[in-house]
């Protein structure tokens, strides 16, 4: 069976369910996305302002097979035709992740199909990758096994910025599955710190797109908010981490300094997100620099933000690649990405895996 599989497109499967999103996409070739199925449940978390843990996994539970098969109707494609499963290991919610990987575990069984264990995060870097259908940004890297090169002739090293709701993380790509972290955030991921500071603006849930929302009619310059780790005397073992715990404090403060009065949500939104945004691009920029990378790689929710995204286009010293809006947040295309480099480098992963809410990219897969 497998060599009958070598002889044609890989064709790939695969499975996303490491928090709020039960998501199943066909890959083929690791490029072309056949179909990308999303059930979301931010209306089911709205009222708790963040992720019910037991909820969201109750909640895969119930779309798991809708969504697989609404995935595999989309790409035009039976279960024969699929050459591979993929699904998200980890790192996130120990019971969404079970039961993406109970699933696919049942379905490679049942159907004798290899499967490929994904790092989450690794899936991120990998949404870079995925064809957009003809909207290709002239950025971006056109597949796995052949990155654009620099003006040197140079493939690697990569850096990459991962920032989301639970993760804001340089990463060092020497090469495909070779990785090495660079820096991470010390207390608050910066997804994390917009939707905390969403909630004490009285804005909505999630809140990334509340705040960028909300920003879009304030002054980036209004309020002086702390760039967390950013001044020439901090430690050198911290160059290249973060910490958004001083900044949302410090918009707290001056919310209460404003006192009774209605205050200019505008201006505090928006010059909240510009000390984020200038965080992340100084943090990007001083690594990219310091290693001598040929291109920068952001991804990962917040990379859907349209500030970090204008930043990174233009204030970096190389060329950047974000992937389009809906790559940004969590999906099981990226997955399906990451698996077919996996598959033809290290094979298929043994069926008596299991889940790893905590897993780093800094080891690999």
């Amino acid at each position: 069976m497998q060599t009958a599989n070598a002889a044609r497109a890989s064709l790939i499967l695969a499975i996303e369910t490491s928090c709020d999103e039960t998501a199943a996409a066909v890959i083929e070739d690791g490029r072309r996305i056949r179909s990308n199925v999303v059930a979301s449940q931010i209306e089911l978390h709205r009222a708790y302002g963040g992720v019910f843990p037991e909820l969201a996994s109750r909640q895969h539970v119930f779309d798991i097979v809708p969504v697989i098969q609404r995935s595999l109707d989309e790409a035009g494609a039976t279960w024969d035709d699929l050459t591979a499963l993929a699904v998200t290991r980890g790192p996130g919610l120990a019971g969404s992740l079970l039961v993406g990987v109970n699933a696919a575990k049942a379905l490679a069984w049942a159907r004798g199909l290899p499967l490929v264990a994904v790092n989450h995060l690794e899936g991120h870097l990998y949404s870079n990758w995925l064809d957009r259908g003809g909207r290709i940004d002239p950025a971006a890297l056109t597949r796995p096994s052949l990155p654009d090169l620099d003006a040197e002739g140079r493939a690697f090293p990569l850096l990459v910025l991962i920032v989301s709701g639970g993760h804001t993380e340089l990463i060092l790509m020497h090469g495909h599955g070779r990785y090495e972290r660079l820096g991470a955030t010390l207390d608050d991921a910066a997804g994390e710190a917009f939707d905390k500071v969403a909630r004490l603006l009285g804005l909505a849930y999630p809140g990334g797109p509340a705040v960028q929302a909300a920003a879009e009619g304030g002054d980036p310059a209004a309020f002086d908010f702390p760039r967390g780790l950013t001044n020439a005397a901090i430690h050198p073992e911290h160059r290249f981490n973060f910490s958004f715990s001083g900044l949302k404090t410090a918009v707290l403060r001056q919310v209460r300094e404003l006192g009774p009065a209605a205050p200019p949500i505008a201006d505090l939104a928006a010059s909240f997100q510009a000390a984020v945004v200038d965080v992340l691009v100084k943090k990007t920029a001083d690594a990219a620099r310091a290693y001598n990378v040929a291109r920068v790689c952001v991804c990962g929710g917040v990379a859907a933000n349209k500030a970090l995204r204008a930043a990174v286009l233009h204030r970096l010293p190389v060329p950047a690649s974000i992937p389009p809006f809906f790559l940004c947040t969590d999906n099981a295309a990226m997955i399906g990405a990451v698996a077919h480099y996996r598959l033809l480098t290290d094979g298929p992963t043994p069926l008596d895996f299991d889940v790893e809410p905590d897993l780093s990219l800094d080891a690999g897969s």
